[in-house]
């Protein structure tokens, strides 16, 4: 399972590779410690795999369930997590890991590197030559946590046509798209939806495809807030090749998420660029395929599965056989 602020993915998999079911389901899959919904929004979407899977969903349907979830930040919440989901009983044995391994995995056949998400918002883990592992809180300002993700960019965006309206900041073509993207006038008009509560504060990252878009028309204000996302995701991941101490090394690094997958060729040039200039052998994926893979890949690993079975499950579990499915 795979799982963030914005959806979930679950697949059960045979030990010979074969995908017997998988659903993917929009919805908070975040295992932070508020209760939002998530624990039920998984327990649905388990029953639909077990049901697609032609089982009664009744004890365990797995001999391994690996859980590569947002909200699995520090030892204490993986202690919290499997605890909870042993007491559903899905699986003989539960792995908890936070969701930037399952990208890790999906990326690499190698067992170390590291791997940056960039989805809703933006986390990053490594996994040393040795086993040594690296990862950060994600807990906002309080971890020191930046959160440039698409949320971030979708309320800098609101941010940035409020103030180019009212004169406090430079004029851009995001006064224009924020509001038309709601069915709105004004900027303040979301502003004071949100405010209300007639807006969902997550709606917001909705608006991230947009600064891309006035970016690619020459929007120095769209273009300064991606750049400025890039820069935080480079001093990201060349913390952790500093900390794993594999600059000097071939390390593949990762790129996951829905913005990077989205993001233009301008974005990724820089974070390559800054990565290379601290680890010049470093190779950098972006990756294609849907985490849960990464998941899955986990628990072939735990199974000691054939390398034959690794393969069959990375040409079957794909972003277009998932949604089909």
């Amino acid at each position: 399972m795979d799982g963030g602020a914005s959806k979930g993915d679950v697949a059960l998999v045979d030990s010979q590779g074969t995908v017997l079911a998988a659903v993917r389901r929009a919805g908070n899959y975040h295992f932070g410690l508020d209760h939002n919904g998530s624990r039920e929004a998984l327990a649905k979407t388990v029953g639909l795999v077990a049901a697609k899977a032609g089982l009664d969903g009744n004890g365990a349907i797995a001999d391994i369930g690996v859980y590569c979830v947002a909200g699995a930040d520090i030892p204490i919440d993986d202690r919290r997590i499997v605890a909870q989901l042993e007491r559903l009983r899905w699986a003989k044995k539960t792995i908890v890991r936070n969701d930037t391994f399952a990208v890790l995995r999906a990326g690499t056949d190698r067992q170390w590197g590291v791997a940056v998400v960039c989805g809703t918002g933006m986390n990053c883990a490594g996994i040393g030559p040795g086993g040594s592992s690296v990862r950060f809180p994600s807990f906002g300002e309080l971890s020191g946590d930046r959160a440039h993700g698409g949320g971030w960019l979708g309320r800098t965006a609101l941010g940035a046509a409020i103030r180019a309206r009212d004169g406090r900041g430079p004029r851009t073509m995001l006064e224009r798209l924020v509001p038309a993207h709601f069915d709105m006038a004004r900027p303040t008009s979301v502003m004071e939806a949100v405010y209300v509560g007639r807006l969902e504060p997550e709606r917001l990252s909705e608006l991230a495809p947009l600064v891309f878009k006035a970016s690619a028309q020459g929007d120095a204000v769209a273009r300064g807030m991606i750049d400025e996302m890039a820069d935080e995701i480079v001093v990201t991941v060349n913390a952790v090749i500093r900390r794993l101490h594999v600059s000097r090394r071939d390390v593949h690094v990762v790129l996951g998420g829905g913005v990077l997958r989205a993001g233009d060729s301008t974005l990724h040039e820089r974070i390559r660029m800054g990565i290379t200039a601290l680890a010049p052998k470093a190779v950098i994926r972006r990756l294609e395929a849907p985490p849960v893979l990464g998941a899955a890949l986990i628990g072939l690993d735990e199974a000691r599965a054939p390398v034959s079975a690794h393969d069959r499950l990375r040409a079957s579990l794909t972003h277009r056989r998932l949604a089909a499915r």
